[in-house]
């Protein structure tokens, strides 16, 4: 079980990040992201404490603890420089905050997100099919969520991915305990998705594939 979209109490979650990551390694995950959102205000403060805990519970624990961050309502002219910036301050994931119909997000997140070269554009709603064309040439994970409200545009990420050949990955969005799922949660959660077995099981590897890629660049 792999989970790239997680928050702690360095921005809205419940828990810590060492209890979070106790948590999903108990669930039977094998690599956590925590993904704290961040703009102006806090980038700083949140990159610096997810590294240093994940340096640190990388030493102990049978969970892959990487450091992320979710870049939320960023004004689009501002986000590639952004991006930028979190990169050199040690993320090692970066999600944008999608245009979640749940969400007043600013009309074109979607797009220059992609085009900041972002590791996964998360619950990116209604996304445009010229947009998902983007995001396959430009690598963009686009996500399904498990998250209430966001969800509600799973479907259609899912069939704007496939037309468009873009990779998909599966997080969670946790920001508490209850959130967080095992392997039987998840395969359950796809399969009302599709029965396709070929495109979950391409689902799970596109996310071990970025936990290797991270993990290799080490």
């Amino acid at each position: 079980m792999i989970d790239l979209h997680t928050h702690t109490i360095l921005s809205d979650g419940v828990l810590l990040p060492s209890e979070l990551a106790r948590r999903a390694m108990v669930n039977g995950y094998k690599a956590i992201g925590i993904t704290d959102h961040v703009d102006y205000s806090n980038v700083d403060t949140v990159i610096s404490g997810i590294v240093k805990v994940a340096v640190e519970l990388n030493k102990y624990w049978d969970v892959i603890v990487i450091p992320g961050v979710e870049l939320t309502h960023i004004p689009i002219e501002a986000f590639k420089e952004f991006v930028e910036y979190c990169r050199e301050k040690g993320a090692k994931i970066i999600i944008a905050h999608g245009e979640s119909p749940v969400e007043p997000v600013c009309p074109g997140t979607n797009r220059v997100a992609i085009l900041a070269g972002v590791d996964i554009l998360a619950h990116p709603g209604y996304i445009t099919e010229e947009d998902a064309v983007l995001a396959a040439e430009k690598g963009v994970h686009l996500e399904l969520t498990t998250r209430r409200g966001h969800s509600t545009g799973n479907k259609h990420v899912l069939g704007m991915a496939i037309k468009a050949g873009a990779k998909l990955v599966l997080n969670t969005d946790s920001h508490g305990p209850e959130d967080l799922l095992t392997v039987k949660k998840r395969d359950i959660f796809l399969a009302s998705l599709t029965d396709d077995v070929d495109i979950v099981s391409q689902i799970i590897k596109n996310s071990q594939d970025i936990v290797d890629r991270i993990m290799n660049s080490r």
